[in-house]
Order: structure tokens, then C-alpha cells, then sequence
């Protein structure tokens, strides 16, 4: 079963990197900047920032559905993306190299199942679970925080 990882589409963040700090924190969002290569995942390029970018760390509502899943958590995005990050068939590494919880939901948004796997097997959990008719799409969180990382739909 092929599948896509999509990362968020950037232009509802655009307008929050116009704003300063202070009408950011009235927003509940903090600009930081990445100390160190590889800590802070853009949920848009689905790549790891470079030390030394800014970003903003948010609440997202990534699961809006209106069923008891319902679900916002902190994501980090980076300013100046016009594409949202698409993976055909593979895995991104900012996923790969990190622990990962998959939950699998079905056409109503209800998760039918989910598993926690290393992200470098995850590959095989995605065309497991995308092969199962009842799945309509996956959201993949990175479990050791729980922030969202990203959504897989077939291909």
C-alpha cells in the first residue's frame, strides 16, 4: 500500500511571524530560536530546523473532527514555506530518527487502532494500517513530548 506524508499547509501560520513578541504570548505562542541542530521539527517542511532559525511554538488543533478525538497539542513551524512538505512513500527522517505514535482513524474519525514504533520502522506500521479497508488516514505524533508530526493518506 503506497502512501503520503503531508506536513501543515504554511500560509495560516504566515501572518503569526509579522507579529512581535508581545502580541504573540497574548496569542499563546512563543518565537524561539534553535539552539542546536535537529531539536525543533517543522510540522510544515517536516524537516528538522537548523540551529540558529526562528520559529514559533503553538498550540495546533490538528485533529478538528467533532468526535471525542478531537485533539490540539505544540507544534513548531518555520517562517517562508509556500509548499507544504509532501513524502511519497517514504518516511521523512525528522520522523525516522525519533520514536513515533501512529493512530489509525476510521472515515467517522475514530481511531480504530495505533501503535508506538521507532521511527525507522515505520514504513511497514503505515502499509500495514493503510492496508485495512476500515483506516481512512493515519496522524503520526512523536511520542516522547506527544506533539503532532504529521498525516498519512494513501497514495
Amino acid at each position: 500500500m503506497s502512501y503520503i506524508v503531508s506536513g501543515l499547509q504554511s500560509a495560516p501560520f504566515a501572518p503569526l511571524f509579522g507579529l512581535d513578541d508581545q502580541a504573540l504570548a497574548q496569542r499563546g505562542i512563543r518565537r524561539m530560536t534553535a539552539p542546536q541542530d535537529g531539536l525543533y521539527p517543522c510540522r510544515v517542511t517536516l524537516a528538522d530546523v537548523p540551529a540558529g532559525t526562528d520559529v514559533l511554538l503553538l498550540s495546533y488543533q490538528h485533529q478538528p473532527a467533532h468526535t471525542p478525538y478531537r485533539a490540539e497539542g505544540p507544534i513548531f513551524v518555520t517562517e517562508g514555506h509556500a509548499d507544504t512538505a509532501v513524502a511519497k512513500g517514504e518516511v521523512p527522517l525528522m520522523m525516522a530518527k525519533r520514536i513515533l505514535s501512529v493512530r489509525a482513524y476510521d472515515g467517522d474519525d475514530m481511531i480504530v487502532d495505533a501503535d508506538v514504533v521507532d521511527g525507522k520502522d515505520a514504513d511497514a506500521l503505515f502499509r500495514q494500517y493503510l492496508a485495512r479497508s476500515e483506516v481512512a488516514y493515519l496522524h503520526v505524533h512523536l511520542a516522547r513530548r506527544g506533539c503532532y508530526a504529521g498525516r498519512v493518506d494513501r497514495a
